[in-house]
Formats: C-alpha cells, sequence, structure tokens
C-alpha cells in the first residue's frame, strides 16, 4: 500500500466527513463543490483562471476595468468593501483601486490560503484596514464590529452564483443580504448562455489542470478521511446540461471499484460517476428574477462586446408591499 498522510481526526472538518460519506451514499453520488478548496484545489483553480480556454477570468476584469468609472459614481466612497469566497482576490485590486473604500473584509472556507492573499493585499494597499473572515459564506457571516458604522458594498465575482442550485443560489442571496444590511449594494459577476463550443473547453482544457482540479477532491478525502479511493481509476467529464442550463463536472469510474473512506466501505460500478459541480448560465431575464428572488434589485448592469459575461451592481432596497 502506498505511504499517505493522515489527518489528525481534530484536524477533519466534520462537515466535510458527513458530506462527503453521505454523498458516497446516495444515488446518484454527488458531493459539494465547496470542498474542492483545499489548499491544493485553490491553487489548482488559480491555475485553471489563467488558461486560454477558461474565459470568465480574462471576460469579467476586463469588465471591471471598463465599469469602475461607473461603479465608484453609484457606490460612492467610504465603503466596507465585503468579498464572499476571495480566493487569491485577484479581481479585488481593480475594485479597491477604483472605490475609495474604507476596509476590506475578504471571506473564504481555505484559511491558509485566505490569510496568504490577504497579507499579499495588505501590501498592496497598506492604508487599507484588511480583516480577514474564515468562513463558510454559503452560511450568515457575521462580519468585525469596526464594519458596523459603515456602508458595505458586497462582491462576489466569478460567477460562483452559478456553482448553485438555483434555490439554494436564492438562499445565499438572501443570506448576503442579511449579513450585508438593508441599503448595502452588491457588485456581481455573471456568466452567460453561450456556445457550446465555447463552454465545454472552458471546463476540460487541454492541458489537464480542470482533470487535476477536480481529482484532488478523491486526494483530499484519501489524506483527510483516510481514504483508499485509487484516484486515477477515475475520469474527469464535463458535459453541457441544455436542460439545466448548466455545465456539469463528474468523475466517472473506469472500471468497477471498491474503497473505503472513514472506515465505511463503498462499491461504483464502471461508467457510474460522481457528480462534483454545477456550474449554471443565465440570461439576462433569468438573472434578474435570480436577484430579486433573493432580495437584490439591480440598478446597474455591464457586459462585454460578446454578451458572455454581466458585471451587476445591485442594491438591497426596503421590501415593496405585496399588491
Amino acid at each position: 500500500m502506498q505511504d499517505r498522510e493522515v489527518a489528525a481526526p481534530a484536524a477533519v472538518d466534520p462537515r466535510f466527513r458527513a458530506d462527503v460519506l453521505a454523498g458516497l451514499a446516495m444515488r446518484p453520488r454527488a458531493i459539494p463543490a465547496r470542498w474542492f478548496y483545499d489548499r491544493k484545489g485553490s491553487e489548482l483553480f488559480e491555475a485553471i483562471t489563467r488558461l486560454p480556454e477558461y474565459y470568465p477570468t480574462r471576460t469579467e476584469t476586463a469588465l471591471l476595468h471598463a465599469a469602475m468609472p461607473e461603479v465608484a459614481r453609484r457606490t460612492g466612497p467610504g465603503r466596507a468593501v465585503v468579498e464572499f469566497g476571495s480566493g487569491s482576490s485577484a479581481k479585488t485590486p481593480v475594485l479597491l483601486s477604483g472605490i475609495a473604500p474604507a476596509a476590506y473584509v475578504p471571506i473564504d472556507i481555505s484559511g491558509d490560503f485566505l490569510r496568504d492573499a490577504a497579507a499579499q493585499l495588505q501590501k498592496a494597499f497598506p492604508a487599507l484596514p484588511v480583516h480577514a473572515v474564515e468562513a463558510d459564506f454559503l452560511n450568515p457571516v457575521t462580519l468585525p464590529d469596526v464594519l458596523a458604522d459603515k456602508p458595505r458594498l458586497g462582491f462576489f465575482p466569478g460567477s460562483t452564483i452559478g456553482n448553485m442550485e438555483p434555490y439554494a443560489a436564492v438562499d445565499l442571496l438572501r443570506a448576503m443580504r442579511g449579513s450585508l444590511g438593508e441599503g448595502a449594494q452588491l457588485l456581481i459577476g455573471i456568466d452567460r448562455v453561450k456556445p457550446v463550443d465555447v463552454l465545454v473547453p472552458a471546463y476540460d482544457d487541454a492541458q489537464g489542470v480542470t482533470a487535476a482540479f477536480n481529482r484532488n477532491l478523491l486526494e483530499r478525502i484519501n489524506r483527510e478521511l483516510d481514504g483508499t479511493i485509487p484516484v486515477e481509476a477515475f475520469a474527469h467529464r464535463a458535459v453541457w446540461n441544455d436542460a439545466m442550463s448548466r455545465i456539469e463536472m463528474h468523475l466517472e469510474a473506469l472500471s468497477d471499484l471498491r474503497f473505503t473512506v472513514a472506515g465505511e466501505a463503498f462499491e461504483i460500478g464502471a461508467g457510474e460517476t460522481i457528480h462534483t459541480e454545477n456550474s449554471h448560465k443565465y440570461g439576462e431575464r433569468g438573472t434578474r428574477v435570480l436577484l430579486r428572488g433573493g432580495g437584490w434589485t439591480p440598478i446597474g448592469e455591464w457586459r462585454d462586446p460578446q454578451g458572455w459575461f454581466a458585471l451587476i451592481l445591485a442594491e438591497a432596497q426596503p421590501f415593496p408591499a405585496a399588491p
């Protein structure tokens, strides 16, 4: 048996264990995408964003640069920028340089990666207070007390909202509204529906980086949950589900397999898959319905010339009375 580094029991997130065991037992099998992001997974995702096939990052970054003067006019100076799922905060300097914020609060589930990124951003903006919060932003987040008297601007780039089922996306938007408060604003990136020959390569690149990112989830299970999954016996699959308007990522078993995770035994047949991620794509009307369902009123929108991506500024306005 190949040697493996096994995490001490106290170091294992009980939610990770519960989600993996439940996901492998259900049919069809599925594991929540948030568990991609251990340190290695976060680093692999950052590598994905630099791939030639992966259009969202460069398209959204160009949009941010183009839209920033108008975004600054609409948001005004002195807001605390709260970034949900900040990752490496690669796009954040564009926003912080453009709007004269009072503070920056990155929120991410990957603690080590979060702290490294926050430290680098602090060096770039030495006069800006930076308050890193390690948390699962899918749930309501308690923000630092020092933000109590500051207007807030949520920042949710990368079309991360597309990774969630629509009902969960609405719940998340409502949680963001609860965290940020009435009167807050939200700058959010939304990926649009586009040709399949553009979509699929973005999630199945020629260099195999996305495949490594997908299989890293299995490596994390083996490392942290004492798993015996034969990682190379699974193939990365990315498919377009037109009925659901989403790209799906799966790990497909190449043969009949048996393995254990956290002491529990599992079997998976050749051709069966573990569903690991969705990336929903929204049209213009669907985007507005989604945001309004989450308690956010769109007040500004910017799109690239091809219409592949949208950057939307929304506001947590008082709820209107029902007719």
